[in-house]
Order: structure tokens, then sequence, then C-alpha cells
């Protein structure tokens, strides 16, 4: 029999390794769920070209994951504020949701093609061959549109829910 001293040790080093890797999956669900459903940008060569050039360069697949996972920050920021400081009492939580995604969608439809049309060839990543265009702003936007639309959909349903007589 072992002592129940020794027995705490190992139990609580494996609980809490669970309890870190169960936040780390919460935190990391949305994006990888945004990254399957944004899969179908993945057609164009141009969207494909973009993630190859990312850092790790030539790495698609972990560059693809971890601008899909980073785009997610803004809608789990949003959401843990949510929790963490605004009142669930009456609509507070509901309000605070649609704000959320809407502030992840300004990320996702404005900032994050500026980022990529503009921003990303300034600091020498040089990943659309046709020059930047019109169609290349029309692909990343359309992109950020979608992304946006896959991250707001869950929340304005839980807005929905909140702002029900009773809440949740």
């Amino acid at each position: 029999m072992v002592p129940p001293t020794l027995a705490v040790g190992p139990t609580l080093a494996v609980d809490t390794a669970l309890g870190w890797l169960s936040a780390l999956a919460l935190f990391a669900a949305p994006g990888v769920a945004a990254a399957v459903l944004w899969s179908p940008f993945l057609l164009a060569s141009r969207f494909r070209a973009l993630f190859r050039a990312l850092p790790p360069t030539g790495r698609f697949a972990s560059s693809y994951l971890a601008v899909a996972l980073g785009l997610s920050v803004p809608y789990l920021a949003g959401v843990l504020l949510t929790a963490g400081l605004v009142d669930s009492a009456g609509a507070g939580w509901s309000n605070a949701l649609v704000e959320t995604a809407i502030v992840g969608g300004l990320c996702t439809v404005v900032v994050a093609p500026v980022v990529a049309v503009v921003g990303l060839p300034r600091l020498g990543i040089d990943w659309d061959p046709t020059g930047y265009g019109p169609s290349t702003w029309a692909l990343v936007v359309a992109a950020g549109l979608w992304y946006a639309a896959v991250a707001a959909v869950p929340l304005f349903a839980l807005a929905v829910v909140f702002a029900l007589p009773g809440g949740y």
C-alpha cells in the first residue's frame, strides 16, 4: 500500500497537467474550428502562397494554423473580458458578445487584409506573384469576411441566449 502523502504528489501533477491541457484545448478549439471552416480559401493559389511565405518559411500547415489561431485571439479575449468584467445581469453579456463579434470582425475584415497586402511586403515577405492588385485585395477581404462570419455565429447565438428572459 502506498502512503497517502506519496500518492498526492504524482496525482496532483497529473491533475495540473490535465488542467493545463484542457485550458489549452479550450482556447485552441475556436481557431482550429475556424481553420477547418476557412479551408475552402486554400483553393486559391495566392492564399496558399501567403502561408508558404510566412515564418517558418516553407511550413504551410504550421503557418496556416498559426494565423487561424491568431485571428481567433480578439474573439477569445472578448469572451474572457465579458465573463470577467461585465455584469451578467440583464443583457450585459449579450451586448458585450455582440460587441466582441463586431470588434473581432473589424480585425479580420480590415486589419488582417491590410497587414497581408501592405504590411508583409514592406517587411520583405513578398507572397503575391500577381502584384497585390484588386483581385488579391478581394481574396483576402473575402477570406476575412468568411472568418469573421464563422467566428461571429457562435457569439451571436450566445448573445441571443443571454438576452432571453432568464438568460442562461
